[in-house]
């Protein structure tokens, strides 16, 4: 197969395609055949886009958020009609299944059309002032040009939560997509290239390593980053942008869990845990990789899911009939496999799986269940991301929220029960950013906060209105129309009823 694909750089506009500097060879992970050559990003490109993102901000920033949100439209109905053509090249480059590939993509049209919609309700406040003939409100400003950096696990969703949000408010885009999924996120940005938005307003640099990103977190032209990654990255990130007091979104690593109880439906649990763990190869941040089991039903429902796993199906993605595709490269399967390994050298049950899947030539690891797992040990608390998943015992409902809690993440937490009052303690006690009742701990929604606490982030959200405040700055606004000078805290003594 040939390669069809050369990516370059979208800056000011245009797509830029050096002469000279590093090519990468972007793989299907499923079949390792070429999917696109890159241009892999140099610090003069990073330049080059952060100069085109400060020229374009004054007047996309001046622009009316309304006549913004018609561009988010348009964007909205491109992304539609490209929805196939899109998750089909997303399933080529980074593995996941088709039909997870199209959710990927219609959560993009989701969020572009939310964030569209803000642009006629970007609400501040108004407030009564202390003092007469006074108006007090507080209104939302952009913060300038948005340095944003996504990894490889959802090349256009998680773009989605940064860029849209931000051209709302009216801050330009500098974004260094995962250089795994180059392709992708060219693709991606072609639709905002076709629906009209003003060159410079956003900017997109192929193949950048993790120089490019340190570069972008320290460049003096770049006003804020949000960060979707790693806990060790985000760390170094955080430290990077805090030598300018930078503005700084991050979206960070999880180890989150299922609780099950004696009074689960251990159907839908089952259901549940399964499509959590093992969905987009367990390679998401919200992948359940612990299931807090207790003891009363452990039995049962492990027997449940490991005929569950009987019936996933291993292969390339563009197979409707696959429900598990490959880990994104060779280092991914190798990380997965030495956890793996590393259990077993611990006396951990390895119930299934646990293995590469030799007879498929792609980076495949077999659905692996490991259990019992004690709460403290290195499975039950480190980051795997991948279709790993560790079961824990535990004698009751106290016991399985502290050990949900003891993991250094606190993304989502998830837990099945049928007793209304024991779900409502689970929900106030989880120590975690989402907590699901009776499902799995995927599937978040656009209009909702999305992000955890601990290691997880920093506090910031992702979608939902929680967004508008990662995005922008409050500015307070005082108009005084008494005609003279009013003292606030000192001349609200003398005002009589």
């Amino acid at each position: 197969m040939s390669v069809t694909r050369r990516i370059g750089h979208l800056i000011d506009g245009k797509w830029i395609f050096p002469d000279d500097g590093e090519m990468l060879r972007n793989v299907n992970p499923a079949t390792l055949e070429p999917v696109a050559d890159v241009h892999a990003a140099r610090r003069e490109d990073l330049d080059a886009a952060v100069a085109a993102a400060n020229r374009a901000f004054r007047g996309w920033r001046d622009l009316p958020a309304p006549k913004r949100g018609e561009y988010l439209y348009r964007l909205a109905d491109l992304l539609k009609a490209r929805k196939g053509e899109l998750a089909r090249l997303l399933t080529m480059e980074m593995g996941k299944v088709l039909k997870e590939a199209e959710g990927e993509v219609q959560e993009a049209i989701d969020m572009a059309c939310y964030m569209a919609g803000e642009g006629r309700r970007l609400t501040g406040q108004v407030v009564p002032s202390e003092l007469p003939d006074k108006w007090a409100m507080c209104v939302r400003e952009p913060v300038g040009v948005v340095g944003a950096i996504s990894a490889f696990n959802f090349p256009i969703a998680v773009p989605s939560w940064k860029i849209m949000p931000a051209l709302i408010l009216g801050n330009t885009v500098v974004w260094k997509p995962s250089p795994n999924t180059s392709a992708t996120a060219a693709a991606f940005a072609r639709a905002f290239l076709d629906a009209g938005f003003p060159p410079g307003v956003l900017n997109v640099l192929a193949g950048g390593g993790p120089e490019i990103g340190q570069a972008l977190a320290e460049h003096e032209g770049v006003h804020m980053i949000s960060f979707t990654g790693s806990s060790e990255t985000g760390k170094a990130v955080y430290r990077l942008a805090a030598g300018q007091l930078k503005k700084v979104s991050l979206e960070l690593g999880g180890k989150n869990a299922v609780i099950v109880l004696e009074d689960a439906d251990p159907d839908l649990a089952a259901e549940g845990i399964l499509w959590a763990a093992f969905g987009t190869s367990g390679q998401r941040c919200t992948a359940a990789s612990r299931a807090i089991i207790v003891r009363d039903v452990y039995e049962p429902l492990v027997e449940r899911l490991l005929e569950g796993v009987k019936t996933i199906r291993i292969g390339n993605g563009l197979d409707p009939d696959v429900t598990l595709g490959p880990l994104i490269n060779r280092a991914a399967l190798e990380r997965v496999a030495g956890y793996v390994e590393s259990a077993r050298r611990q006396g951990i049950p390895v119930l299934c799986g646990g293995h590469p899947v030799p007879e498929l030539k792609g980076h495949f690891f077999a659905p692996t269940i490991l259990g019992p797992v004690d709460w403290h040990s290195a499975p039950a608390q480190e980051e795997i991301f991948g279709p790993v998943l560790s079961l824990i015992v535990v004698d009751d409902p106290e016991e399985a929220i502290a050990a949900n809690n003891a993991a250094a993440y606190g993304l989502s937490s998830a837990i099945f029960t049928r007793d209304l009052n024991r779900a409502m303690r689970a929900v106030r006690r989880l120590d975690t950013g989402i907590v699901y009742v009776n499902h799995g701990t995927t599937g978040s929604e656009v209009q909702l906060p999305f992000g955890g606490t601990k290691n997880t982030g920093n506090g910031t959200r992702e979608a939902g209105q929680a967004a508008l405040d990662a995005f922008s700055e409050w500015k307070t606004v005082y108009i005084d129309y008494s005609g003279r000078l009013q003292r606030a805290q000192i001349d609200t003594e003398h005002i009589v009823g």
